[in-house]
């Protein structure tokens, strides 16, 4: 798998409706989409999901090839996904009959609803990031966790350490790719062998990774203290959050959206 292939934490910046929302609506939204994911109980329920989806990602200007690059890393969970509720489920429909195994209908539904289950959560999480700096989505994660504070629960911090984390994942995989490519100069393996063998290939990868890893943790703390980090008593922030128009009409939609799966989890 390609490092380049792994689009958690880049952001895609164009000029969209969907890149001007509040970060707090589509952190809400994200949670409201999982929850009609997993209302959805047919093949039927699954449609107004994906033609929200769709029109999210048409609406976000976000290039196709870029939501399709999110699915890849998780490709092979996908698969076996797939595979394993085909061959490992019981139905009493024979649907195939491939000799060595028989494919029954309700084993084949209940994979394509697990693996279409999967690719739609994927796609959702990626266009929240994709299509949000993790500046906003700080400041959005803090907002929607500050009632929490009654109860001395570290909402700034936690906002932080999350937005730390999503904003160093494409620097971390640059400087693993690099580490692969000059090992890889040096006579190291990384592609060929079974399964087991890669693993153990990967270790002299690791290593210095974590070197990496620690000291940019290490350089990242010398200078919050040094401009006098203390936290989020006390500060201010150059962009007001405030809601608008498209975020109420985008509320709208998906609360029709979660309508719309229920009845369908009806018929």
């Amino acid at each position: 798998m390609a490092l380049s292939n792994i689009t958690l934490g880049q952001y895609y910046p164009t000029d969209s409706a969907v890149h001007k929302m509040d970060p707090r609506v589509k952190i809400l939204l994200l949670i409201a989409l999982i929850v009609a994911i997993f209302l959805a109980q047919s093949l039927l329920a699954f449609l107004p999901v994906a033609a929200y989806l769709l029109l999210a990602i048409r609406l976000s200007r976000v290039p196709v090839r870029m939501m399709i690059k999110s699915l890849k890393p998780l490709r092979l969970i996908i698969i076996l996904t797939f595979l394993l509720n085909v061959f490992f489920l019981q139905g009493e429909t024979p649907l195939v009959d491939l000799g060595f195994a028989v494919i029954k209908k309700e084993a084949l539904l209940t994979a394509v609803h697990y693996s279409l289950r999967l690719v739609l959560l994927v796609l959702g999480s990626s266009l929240l990031t994709l299509t949000t700096p993790p500046i906003a989505l700080t400041d959005g994660l803090e907002r929607l966790l500050s009632p929490l504070r009654v109860i001395r629960f570290p909402a700034h911090e936690m906002a932080m350490m999350m937005s730390i984390a999503l904003r160093f994942i494409p620097t971390l995989l640059e400087e693993a790719d690099k580490i692969m490519k000059a090992q890889t100069a040096r006579g190291a393996d990384f592609e060929s062998g079974n399964l087991i063998a890669r693993a153990k290939a990967m270790v002299p990868l690791l290593v210095p990774l974590f070197v990496s890893a620690f000291r940019r943790a290490g350089d990242l703390a010398m200078a919050m203290e040094a401009r006098c980090y203390h936290g989020g008593e006390g500060r201010t922030r150059l962009r007001v959050l405030k809601c608008e128009k498209r975020d109420y009409i985008a509320c709208a939609v998906t609360a029709l959206l979660i309508a719309a799966v229920v009845l369908a989890g009806l018929l």
